[in-house]
């Protein structure tokens, strides 16, 4: 390697001057430096190069940044301080701009590098976009037994709907069943808000019906027809911050069923997760709005009233993956898709349980909207219309109420 010994005085003159120099000038003086002084310069470098990646705005530039900063990070001297942190970090942006440009394959390696280092979140949300969904329960189950808290909710959902996509819906349910105990304990104690525990329960109805255990799922609705009735009379015992990404987060995992099969030539999002989600996944599961919101009329102008309310539940979905964690406006901005759900199922007399499905998903937006006495007068509209029905059997001709893959 040959040392241009005028650039190296120049990039120390830079870093030791009185002026500012910009964030361009100190990556260039790095990068010199890297060469002569690899352990001081090498991490200013990494931290220098993700740095300018978050604020670009080109793609392109955001991926040779990334590589860049990647290549600088497996250079530095194994056991130095933060070593495994910036590599960490590096490889997360990396896969995160190779995705954005939809360059899966390099971005799957990347997030196999990742794992390697010990983060396995993004690896096993890609295999899930792709339809791996045992290796991607097999990286959860992992994680959660390498130290992850068992409680967390975001851990423990995910691992839950990888499950089930597998087809292991007993599993599943052990799974989100620990999740809930462990939400019972910290609403009895006021750790937590008693509208997560309502939302968790739903879920879990949805998982046993799908399972065919109709009796399990009966049993959730009644706690959290109770669980309802104590938010309706006495409201929330604490004022909790913004709980709208559970809700978010359950509500889409809900549609899932309704959505084309995933794979790795036609990746769909990570149902189960808010978060990390690939770039080109995301973009092409709200892609489909403009198809489907045609696909609506088409039907509405058909009187095709069953095929209308899934198809617009499956755009009121994509508007909570949009824009669902937002407070402010929230019941103005989302009232009309829950509302207009209700209104086409009671068109319907002969299919009950498309109408409590309905009545269902307004009442869990209701509760996340702290509107607590009409959620729970719509949730027990709905417990009234399933309670005939036998333990394991679906309602005849209804469309689903849970999760399926």
């Amino acid at each position: 390697m040959t040392i241009d010994h005028d650039e190296v005085l120049r990039a120390r003159v830079l870093l030791l001057g009185s002026g500012r120099p910009s964030r361009a000038q100190l990556l260039g003086a790095y990068r010199v430096l890297a060469e002569v002084s690899p352990k001081v310069y090498v991490p200013k470098l990494v931290d220098a190069l993700l740095t300018l990646r978050h604020e670009t705005r080109d793609p392109e530039v955001a991926v040779a940044l990334a590589a860049e900063a990647s290549r600088a990070a497996r250079g530095i001297e194994v056991g130095a301080p933060d070593r495994a942190e910036r590599l960490r970090r590096a490889l997360d942006a990396y896969q995160a701009s190779l995705f954005a440009l939809g360059r899966r394959a390099e971005g799957r390696a990347i997030c196999a590098e990742l794992a390697a280092a010990g983060r396995t979140e993004p690896l096993a949300n890609v295999l899930a976009e792709e339809g791996r969904f045992g290796e991607a329960a097999k990286l959860d189950e992992a994680a959660v037994r390498n130290g992850t808290p068992e409680h967390s909710f975001w851990t423990m959902v995910r691992w839950a709907a990888n499950l089930e996509g597998a087809g292991l819906h007993d599993a599943a349910s052990t799974v989100f069943r620990a999740l809930l105990e462990e939400t019972r304990r910290e609403t009895a104690e006021q750790r937590t808000a008693l509208a997560i525990l309502a939302w968790e329960l739903v879920h879990f109805s949805r998982m046993r019906e799908t399972a065919g255990d109709g009796a399990s799922a009966a049993a959730a609705r009644r706690e959290a027809l109770g669980v309802l009735e104590e938010l309706a009379t006495t409201g929330e015992p604490k004022n909790w911050s913004c709980v709208l990404g559970w809700w978010r987060t359950l509500f889409v995992l809900s549609g899932r069923a309704a959505e084309p099969a995933a794979s790795p030539e036609s990746p769909m999002p990570p149902f189960g997760t808010a978060l990390g989600w690939s770039r080109d996944a995301r973009d092409g599961f709200l892609g489909m709005l403009p198809d489907l919101e045609a696909e609506a009329t088409r039907l509405r102008e058909a009187d095709r009233l069953p095929e209308l309310a899934d198809v617009r539940r499956r755009i009121g979905i994509r508007v909570a993956v949009r824009e669902g964690d937002r407070p402010h406006q929230f019941a103005e901005r989302f009232t009309p898709y829950f509302d207009e759900g209700v209104a086409l199922a009671r068109r319907l007399p002969d299919d009950p349980a498309r109408l409590a499905r309905a009545l269902i998903d307004r009442s869990m937006f209701l509760v996340a909207a702290r509107s607590f006495e009409p959620a729970h007068t719509d949730f027990a509209e709905a417990v009234a219309l399933l309670h005939d029905r036998r333990p394991g059997k679906p309602a005849s001709g209804a469309a689903p109420l849970v999760v399926a893959t």
